[in-house]
């Protein structure tokens, strides 16, 4: 279990994490999702020690990652699939990694054969793999302890459609023999498919938390309209959110008060229900919309 208490961290004036405070299961797929800049990042390295805290606590099954004997059998960390060692064969990292994990050498051919890197590809050094293969192999570092836990930072970045395939039910077959595993990642879909709880980070704060079924279905109301620009000023009259999707609007507001927001401009709706088939992503863009730098207004695309 990973037990985050009250949480921050400061840069200066800058608060990259502001009292955040979850806890991620054993045996579920924990999702920590949040735009770029959010505090992801930061808050994993507070977890796994590489990061002083301003204030608060992180613990792993209730001690502190720096007080946890041999720690890698414990925790399975991959925060940044770049940062291996260049010079040294895929085998030549997971055997020094085991060998200072007090393990036997066998480990380092099962892992091989578990993330799909052949023999020759494992005698290949680390300069030459591509993204996708150094995934490979620091998804087989993070399982080389047999860990309880795993915390991982865009596993899924660089690899192929056959490659999230596997990663995805390698991590539920982990997660249902009883193990943590926390996992940031901007592939929101394949969150949808795997996750059984969701955190959104906002400006270092938490917008959401609580398992992925009751967070979508309340995901607020789809609404469609002939004139979509008065129903999104009847919305912003009524001091309601609203993001366009292809064909609709989404608000986290209930259907009830879009459609009196709609009622009181005199807007005709097509279409008035709940957003429960919006999916991950709509929910995502409404609960984070004050910290999206790449949002284009109707009207900026008018301009």
């Amino acid at each position: 279990m990973i037990e985050v208490r009250n949480l921050s961290k400061s840069y200066g004036d800058f608060r990259a994490v502001d009292d955040v405070s979850f806890v991620c299961q054993p045996g579920r797929v924990t999702g920590f999702l949040g735009p770029n800049g959010a505090g992801k990042s930061t808050a994993m390295r507070m977890i796994t020690g590489l990061t002083r805290p301003s204030s608060g606590s992180a613990t792993i099954g209730g001690a502190h990652y720096a007080d946890i004997p041999n720690p890698a059998t414990q925790v399975g960390v991959l925060l940044d699939a770049s940062a291996q060692h260049g010079g040294r064969t895929g085998r030549e990292v997971l055997t020094i990694g085991a060998r200072a994990m007090g393990l036997p050498g066998s480990r380092v051919d099962e892992m091989l054969a578990l993330v799909g890197l052949t023999p020759k590809e494992a005698k290949r050094r680390v300069r030459n793999y591509s993204l996708g293969m150094r995934q490979r192999l620091g998804i087989a570092h993070a399982l080389l302890g047999d860990p309880k836990v795993l915390i991982l930072d865009e596993p899924a970045n660089g690899l192929d459609p056959a490659g999230i395939h596997w990663m995805r039910q390698l991590l539920r077959e982990y997660a249902n023999r009883g193990g943590t595993v926390m996992l940031s990642s901007h592939l929101l879909h394949e969150i949808q498919i795997i996750a059984d709880d969701l955190i959104v980070i906002g400006h270092g704060r938490i917008v959401a938390s609580g398992t992925k079924d009751e967070l979508l279905r309340t995901a607020g109301t789809r609404v469609r309209a002939h004139d979509r620009a008065a129903l999104l000023q009847a919305l912003k009259s009524a001091g309601l959110e609203a993001t366009e999707a292809s064909d609709a609007i989404t608000s986290p507001a209930t259907p009830e008060q879009v459609g009196l927001a709609a009622a009181a401009a005199g807007v005709p709706l097509l279409e008035l229900r709940e957003a429960d088939g919006a999916g991950l992503e709509a929910m995502f863009l409404q609960l984070t919309a004050d910290d999206q730098r790449d949002l284009i207004s109707s009207e900026g695309a008018q301009a």
